[in-house]
């Protein structure tokens, strides 16, 4: 879905409010724990999560500029300091982080692409999984919700020939840590989550 043009979200601006843009490779040394979210949306889920864990550090990206800004909003108001925005796609990972520097990652509700010559554009599609288990740290986790059953289906699939799944949940309950597209979806039917380990 298009996002609306927001009028402030200029370069300048993201980068005035703290977004990364440039890609460069962090220093995440100073904490105990890293989550990363791809494909933040508004970032509701990764506020909610920042705010309740303050020593804990929490990234978000996203590769919509009027998106990133939203985010922004929401990390200065609430003064999250634990917070990086990064306006990037999911393919750049590699070039922000060094290898196993990655607690777990949140993919949450990310595009379908339900017809299959769309199929390798999936976020789970098992090229990008290879680049997630190159940061995520042994024992890292892998995180996935969904709203739409056959790429549910799909994603185990690819999921399970690069992780070790150790949780597979059908019907999700409500929660505080949801986000804004997931909180209108659950209201029409089932949310699913499947969790895997890098174990390897």
């Amino acid at each position: 879905m298009r996002q609306r043009h927001i009028k402030q979200a200029t370069i300048e601006n993201l980068s005035s409010m703290g977004v990364l843009f440039e890609p460069v490779y962090l220093d995440l040394s100073s904490y105990s724990k890293v989550h990363l979210e791809i494909g933040a949306g508004k970032g509701q889920f990764i506020t909610s999560l920042a705010q309740d864990f303050p020593n804990e550090l929490f990234i978000a990206i996203e590769m919509d500029k009027n998106v990133c800004y939203r985010i922004a909003e929401k990390k200065i108001e609430m003064k999250l300091d634990n917070l990086l925005i990064l306006l990037t796609s999911a393919e750049t990972i590699t070039d922000w982080f060094y290898p196993q520097m990655i607690d777990i990652i949140y993919l949450n509700f990310s595009d379908p692409w339900p017809k299959a010559k769309h199929h390798k554009r999936r976020l789970t599609w098992p090229i990008m999984l290879e680049k997630y288990k190159t940061v995520l740290k042994q024992e890292g986790i892998l995180q996935f919700r969904t709203d739409h059953f056959l790429f549910f289906e799909d994603s185990i699939d690819y999921i399970k020939s690069h992780f070790q799944i150790v949780n597979v949940n059908m019907h999700v309950e409500e929660s505080r840590y949801m986000t804004e597209y997931e909180v209108k979806k659950r209201q029409l039917g089932a949310i699913y989550q499947v969790k895997g380990i890098k174990s390897t």
